[in-house]
Order: C-alpha cells, then sequence, then structure tokens
C-alpha cells in the first residue's frame, strides 16, 4: 500500500536519509511503539522527544507484530492508519515500519543518537540503550494508555 504522507518511508530510504543527516551534524531522535489508537499520552513523550535533538524518528511495529505482542483483537487501527496519524504530528519527522517485535534491528541500522520511552519503561529495559549516547524516559501522562482506553470502550463507559 501506498501512504500518502512524505513523512512515511521505508527503512532503506530512511537510512540514506539519516547518513545524510548525520553528515550535516543532526541529532537523531527515535522512539518507537505500536501507536494502537493514538492519545495524549504519545503526542506528550513525542512532543518531547523531538526537543532532545533536531529529527524525530518513530519506529512503529507492523500490524503482525501487534497481534504477537499484544493479542489477536489487535491492533485496533491498521498499520497504513497508525502511520498516517504519526505522520500527520507536526513533532514526527519520520515513520518507519518494524516487523519484529523489538526495533532493536531498526536501531542498529538507523544508528540514532538518541532512544525515548515513555515513562512507562526503566532504562534498563530499554531495547537498543547499548547502541545510543543517550536513553531518555519521558514522564508517564497518568490516565491515558491504549488498553485501559479499549477497556472503557468495551464497558461503555
Amino acid at each position: 500500500m501506498r501512504f500518502s504522507s512524505s513523512k512515511i518511508k521505508d527503512l532503506q530510504e530512511l537510512k540514506g536519509i539519516v547518513q545524510k543527516l548525520k553528515k550535516e551534524g543532526k541529532k537523531i531522535v527515535f522512539t518507537n511503539g505500536c501507536f494502537d489508537l493514538l492519545h495524549p499520552g504519545h503526542i506528550k513523550c513525542l512532543e518531547e522527544a523531538k526537543k532532545l535533538g533536531d529529527v524525530l524518528i518513530v519506529g512503529i511495529n507492523s500490524d503482525q507484530s501487534v497481534k504477537r505482542l499484544k493479542g489477536p483483537q489487535r491492533p485496533i487501527m491498521p498499520l497504513w492508519g497508525r502511520m498516517m496519524l504519526l505522520g500527520a504530528l507536526e513533532a514526527v519527522d519520520y515513520v518507519v515500519c518494524f516487523e519484529e517485535d523489538t526495533p532493536l534491528e531498526l536501531i542498529k541500522e538507523l544508528q540514532p543518537d538518541v532512544l525515548v520511552k515513555g515513562g512507562d519503561w526503566k532504562e534498563e529495559e530499554v531495547v537498543g540503550r547499548e547502541l545510543v549516547s543517550e536513553v531518555k524516559i519521558v514522564e508517564y501522562q497518568e490516565g491515558f494508555s491504549t488498553t485501559s482506553i479499549i477497556e472503557k470502550i468495551k464497558r461503555g463507559v
């Protein structure tokens, strides 16, 4: 499927872009997730991540990866929709999909300077932390999680 956002890239194209940006001295920030039902906690994390460098890349789990991680009823939003939403955000410079359950191979290929995760993560849990110069955990936004939103919808609240 073709995506209309110019921010959505495949790995090979993005790798070339990142190499060029690094030669220009740009600081590359990377975060990742499923982003299944985008919510204010995601937005806060992405905005904080963007402040840590010049370029923010978001790695997004494929539909099959989300199913393996979250269960057979997920994702709620298909990959193309999740990518389009992320690509529409001002804080996000590039969006790239990965098929694996973790973004380790993506991080190895892109070699970002900073990894960012939300406050529900501990630094020692961050995949790829040994490959970057900085890991930043963004404060958790209470009351916002995709799982809790889905549960509210199921209960009809």
